[in-house]
């Protein structure tokens, strides 16, 4: 595994605590703006651990691709688009 998908696994890993905790606060009955932004500080982890796994795709993946012809590469550009119209909905 290379170091950009290392940091998003830490970036997940992280995510997965804030998860774990967003729950003990829920069945602990807190505060609920409290909840609101935990579960919002995830979200954005998550959406950067989003954007390093895309990077290393765009630079592996997508890159070898289009070196490999204009149907192979044209390809993977469509499907990082898709995720992008994901992504911005």
């Amino acid at each position: 595994m290379n170091a950009e998908k290392e940091i998003a696994l830490r970036k997940l890993k992280t995510a997965r605590g804030q998860i774990d905790g967003i729950i003990k606060m829920i069945e602990s009955d807190r505060y609920c703006v409290d909840i609101s932004t935990q579960i919002l500080s995830t979200i954005a982890l998550l959406k950067k651990a989003n954007i390093d796994v895309l990077n290393v795709h765009i630079r592996t993946c997508v890159a070898t691709a289009i070196l490999e012809g204009e149907d192979k590469g044209k390809e993977k550009i469509d499907e990082v688009i898709n995720i992008i119209d994901k992504y911005i909905k």
